[in-house]
């Protein structure tokens, strides 16, 4: 299995020989309103061209159709026939932007030998939460894998814990740059929540820490995250922090 960070939530993602990229967000620098009213987003460039992130994929996974996991550049890049899966909510919005094989994942799905089960999570706390929607995390499960658990746009909260109780997940990959709206708490997890999801996971497994130094409401830093794990004890080899372009070849681990 190998996991290339491209940028924010964006990952390309070979998993029993099948590619497939999440959350894509192709659009140039400063394409998109400021979120936080510090600067325009993204804020970074795409380490590649668009056609280069694309190239070769499969398959697209939507965590849920925000911005900066959904963007128009997306919307006119990605070839119209290419199977998209996602939250029941966003398949007609989805199917509305012209997109002809749109399956969403109520609960589990069988694609070309891998399991994809869909998981809930909070986008916030309180009102916030609320006002941002539904978001889910989806499970990846093959034979000769390990089991993946892609949190998606989540804080720490009872379903993230459960699932890692439950599912007990080789790789946790986890939005992790504490996002926060004007007014509001973290949306996603911040640097705390990370480390907790590292002390949930079983010893052997491994998180990869993504949605990071993309977007202006963003409050945590790869170096600061990695500063405040190394403060805990939590060494690299357990906690991994891509820098976009990144290959992660995990198939050296399990």
């Amino acid at each position: 299995m190998k996991i290339q960070q491209i940028r924010n939530a964006t990952l390309r993602i070979t998993y029993a020989g099948k590619l497939f990229i999440t959350d894509p967000m192709l659009s140039p620098k400063h394409a998109i309103e400021s979120f936080a009213d510090v600067s325009r987003n993204p804020v970074v460039d795409l380490p590649f061209t668009p056609e280069k992130v694309l190239e070769g994929i499969e398959m697209v996974i939507v965590s849920h159709v925000h911005k900066d996991h959904f963007d128009q550049a997306a919307e006119d890049l990605i070839p119209k026939d290419i199977l998209m899966f996602c939250q029941p909510c966003d398949q007609e919005i989805l199917t509305k932007k012209g997109f002809q094989s749109v399956e969403a994942i109520d609960r589990s799905v069988v694609w070309r030998k891998v399991t994809i089960t869909r998981t809930s999570g909070k986008h916030g706390m309180g009102a916030i939460c609320k006002e941002m929607g539904d978001v889910s995390g989806f499970i990846f499960k093959a034979d000769d894998e390990p089991t993946v658990y892609w949190t998606g746009d989540t804080i720490w909260c009872d379903e993230v814990q459960e699932t890692m109780e439950n599912v007990k997940p080789d790789i946790i990959i986890t939005h992790s740059a504490g996002a926060k709206l004007p007014g509001s708490d973290a949306i996603i997890m911040d640097a705390e929540q990370t480390l907790a999801v590292c002390r949930a996971a079983s010893p052997e497994a491994i998180v990869v820490a993504t949605h990071m130094e993309a977007l202006d409401h963003v409050t945590v830093s790869r170096a600061g995250l990695r500063a405040v794990a190394e403060k805990e004890r939590i060494p690299s080899s357990r906690l991994f922090i891509p820098a976009d372009g990144e290959m992660l070849d995990i198939d050296k681990k399990f």
